[in-house]
């Protein structure tokens, strides 16, 4: 019998050990990401030099959820109950006790950022600082500076920071993901393990990657090394400039087998601006549920070949059902930007802000029909 190996996807922050821990404070600040002036190196030494001084460790701390707990072997309750179970009384600071409430005990977690303003601006993962009770940022001088959470997007897995400075700090800028080829080199930088800054180099393997991990799923792939602990570092291309923002790893041991996925920076670069201005993103709605167009279903409605989205329902009291959506039509374009599959459409609707007036191309009983729809507000967790 062949012996397999279950592959899994593990975020890469690094979760290192129980100390104490501080506040963060929030804010909402406008924030235009810089862009650097391309500046093609003909090697990574050069680079590396170039952009190294804007890339920082983060340094979070956090009360432990259950699922850190037991993978410290500390089980839901632990040490109270077993106190309780091995001295026959409460332990102090029980929040089973009265007037006392829930401790747990509290993690460093370590991950990695890069600042995109001189003011202290800083992105990284949002489930870098997700939970956060204190965050710690360290830059390439050994210099430190306690930060301040300004927005987390947990759809998109981005986090905006802000630390405060009297001086200008060294920035990195982004490029246009969308151009970045299959095949070019790229350089990522982080903080694998803890160990310290680290260099590791590879390609892009591939664009639009799915994890399933959410709704606006398009990641960059690469065979760059990355590890816990690299989440929220940047890839770079030759020019120097961000294309993608380390997040997730596949892999069957915990470690690089070359297989990890980047947030595209265009994403980023849009998510940011919402983060500085609200310290949140807000989100088309239609209020539709959809479902892929099959050979099955294409051949039931008579198409010539599968194509567009398929509308398995309407809402009530939705922009959807306001603008006369219909179960059964097919959407094939957004604003004339085709729909491929399901999540194409979600993240077309979920790119324009609530209020956007969309035109949808449809098919009707196979026959071409144009709506325009004014986008609400998506609420959390919905599906389009």
């Amino acid at each position: 019998m062949q012996n397999t190996r279950k592959t899994r996807l593990l975020r890469t922050l690094a979760v290192t050990a129980m100390i104490g821990a501080g506040s963060v404070a929030t804010t909402g600040l406008a924030v235009v990401p810089n862009v650097a002036a391309a500046e093609t190196f003909t090697n990574s030494v050069d680079l590396v030099k170039k952009v190294m001084p804007a890339v920082v460790t983060i340094e979070i701390k956090k009360p432990a959820n259950d699922q850190e707990m037991a993978q410290m072997g500390m089980p839901p309750g632990f040490p109270f109950d077993f106190f309780g179970n091995r001295f026959g009384m409460p332990m102090p600071g029980d929040p089973n006790m009265p007037n006392q409430q829930a401790q747990r005990p509290e993690i460093t977690g370590l991950g990695t950022g890069f600042v995109i303003e001189k003011d202290g601006h800083i992105v990284t993962n949002a489930h870098v600082v997700d939970g956060a009770e204190s965050v710690k940022v360290t830059f390439q001088d050994g210099t430190t500076a306690d930060a301040k959470v300004i927005g987390v997007d947990k759809a998109t897995d981005i986090a905006l920071i802000k630390v405060d400075t009297n001086k200008d700090l060294a920035t990195v800028g982004f490029g246009d993901s969308d151009q970045a080829q299959v095949g070019e080199p790229v350089v990522a930088i982080g903080n694998p393990f803890g160990l310290g800054t680290s260099v590791s180099s590879g390609i892009v393997s591939a664009k639009g990657r799915d994890l399933k991990s959410g709704p606006f799923d398009n990641y960059i792939q690469t065979d760059a090394a990355i590890n816990k602990g690299n989440s929220g570092g940047p890839l770079f291309d030759a020019n120097g400039e961000v294309i993608g923002m380390n997040t997730a790893i596949l892999s069957p041991t915990g470690g690089s087998v070359g297989i990890g996925f980047s947030v595209p920076s265009n994403t980023i670069k849009s998510v940011i601006a919402d983060l500085g201005k609200g310290g949140e993103v807000k989100r088309g709605f239609l209020g539709v549920s959809i479902q892929p167009v099959s050979e099955d279903i294409a051949a039931a409605l008579g198409l010539d070949k599968p194509e567009g989205v398929l509308v398995a329902d309407v809402s009530s009291d939705t922009p959807a059902k306001t603008a006369g959506l219909k179960r059964g039509d097919i959407i094939v374009a957004v604003d004339g930007k085709p729909m491929k599959q399901p999540r194409d459409l979600t993240r077309a609707i979920g790119s324009d802000e609530p209020g956007t007036e969309v035109q949808l191309s449809l098919l009707r009983a196979n026959k071409p029909l144009t709506l325009s729809v004014t986008l609400g507000e998506r609420p959390t967790e919905s599906p389009s």
